[in-house]
């Protein structure tokens, strides 16, 4: 039976994708100025994937990122101001400054970190799994991860792993089509990602990444599964980002109408339409949470810009070795 959708869960599901996709277009912006620097790497078209999925978690319950880690510390509860201050380097950011876009963590909200090796979360999300069996709790892990990951030899180590002693651990496959500028369809002998579950025997499911509610009811789903000592499972998020790989990328793998494709599909303007149509919500109500957003996109900014860089004297903060 399908999820009723109430006005409160339409407007949290719908401020939380308005939020990634307005924070993306800042870092945009501020790539542009020079005002953010180093590698950055945004999520832009994908917020359906994290949204969706993070709604249906406890705060307890846990997740591992990858280097396109906005959108899912976002999803995860992660403040937008500290977020920003961290890759403007400030001292008030998440990592005081020094992690940057590829290294914001925030495990007081679940979220175990952002990491700058493909595939990196996929070891620490069956490490996070076991130490949940181990201690006999009911969380769950979400791992986000891309399909190039999926090449991987710490992909097939961790999914093995995680079969073989049954962890509760959802691993979450964001489809966008291209590993940095491959092309899936040209780097997989099956273009089907979730049929490598076979391997491991267990469930492989795709479901469309552009949908926030088709991914919310299949991760609640398999959710639920993990919570009662049936996971782990593959989950393949069909899904497209729409800025390039990186500040360096002009897109010329991409054609106008492949990308024209795939924003006509914009999962904010999906979703809103859709709720719009049913009377879950008013069109004011949807432009008033954009307003909402947009100043709280301006504050965090401001927060930002306003904050201090880490001084000299932190230097060897934090340096053990």
């Amino acid at each position: 039976m399908a999820e009723k959708i109430t006005r409160e869960l339409a407007e949290y599901l719908l401020r939380k994708m308005m939020e990634i996709r307005q924070f993306e277009e800042k870092v945009s912006d501020l790539l542009g100025r020079n005002v953010v620097t180093g590698a950055s790497h945004l999520y832009a078209g994908e917020e359906a994937v994290a949204v969706g999925a993070c709604s249906v978690l406890r705060k307890d319950d846990v997740i591992t990122s990858t280097h396109r880690g906005h959108g899912h510390c976002i999803a995860k509860g992660g403040e937008l101001h500290l977020m920003l201050a961290e890759l403007c380097g400030k001292a008030t950011g998440y990592c005081r400054g020094r992690g940057g876009s590829m290294h914001i963590a925030d495990v007081t909200a679940g979220n175990l970190g952002a990491n700058g090796v493909v595939g990196g979360g996929l070891g620490m999300a069956a490490g996070a799994g076991l130490a949940i069996k181990m201690q006999k709790q009911d969380r769950v892990v979400i791992c986000f991860f891309g399909d190039g990951a999926t090449n991987q030899g710490l992909f097939h180590e961790s999914m093995n792993m995680s079969a073989t002693w049954n962890l509760p651990v959802i691993y979450l496959c964001e489809n966008n089509l291209y590993g940095m500028s491959v092309a899936v369809s040209r780097c997989f002998p099956d273009p089907d990602i979730s049929i490598r579950a076979k391997a491991y025997g267990i469930p492989g499911i795709k479901v469309d990444g552009m949908d926030v509610l088709a991914v919310r009811e299949e991760v609640s789903r398999v959710i639920d599964l993990a919570r009662k000592g049936k996971g782990p499972v593959l989950l393949v998020a069909q899904t497209y980002r729409y800025f390039g790989h990186s500040r360096s990328d002009p897109r010329v793998y991409r054609t106008k109408e492949e990308e024209k494709f795939w924003r006509d599909k914009c999962p904010i303007k999906q979703f809103s339409e859709k709720m719009i149509k049913q009377g879950v919500l008013t069109d004011g109500e949807v432009k008033a949470l954009d307003t909402s957003v947009q100043k709280a996109i301006a504050d965090a900014e401001k927060f930002a810009l306003e904050s201090p860089y880490p001084g000299v004297d932190e230097l060897y903060d934090g340096l053990y070795v």
